[in-house]
């Protein structure tokens, strides 16, 4: 990538707010810090509680968030943003569960292996879900439980 396509790419990606949710300080910092630098508009939380109080207007483009956290596990948290704003893209980040495919009973449109996954897959699968025509996964794949 050309330095003149990573300022377009910066210039495209500034309209997009990020929310970030894990209770692990440092993965909440490294994740920020890399959407920072590919031009994301990031804000960040503690867990499903904190997380909460940051969807206040502007409500964010994207959310990713860990999954087991105090509190308010990260399950229950994308179940309540699932329900209240279904058309935001739903980011599951977890080192419970194996691979990148969405767990079942999991409420996220994406997963990615918490500590397995590279720098580029983030933003990229951002862009994937922030592109793609229907955001919104089917009434029957969302688990309430």
């Amino acid at each position: 990538m050309s330095n003149d396509d990573r300022v377009e790419h910066r210039k495209a990606n500034s309209q997009s707010r990020v929310l970030v949710v894990d209770d692990e300080a440092s993965n909440r910092e490294l994740i920020s810090d890399m959407l920072a630098s590919e031009g994301y508009d990031v804000v960040t939380a503690q867990d499903g509680m904190d997380a909460l109080s940051q969807l206040a207007v502007p409500l964010p483009d994207v959310i990713i968030s860990d999954l087991k956290m105090p509190r308010m596990s990260g399950f229950e948290f994308l179940a309540v943003v699932r329900r209240k704003y279904p058309d935001v893209p739903l980011i599951a980040i977890s080192g419970e569960f194996e691979g990148n495919e969405v767990p079942p009973g999991v409420p996220a449109d994406a997963n990615l292996e918490k500590g397995a996954f590279s720098f580029n897959q983030l933003p990229t699968k951002i862009r994937d879900l922030l592109s793609a025509p229907s955001r919104r996964l089917p009434p029957a794949a969302i688990s309430f439980e």
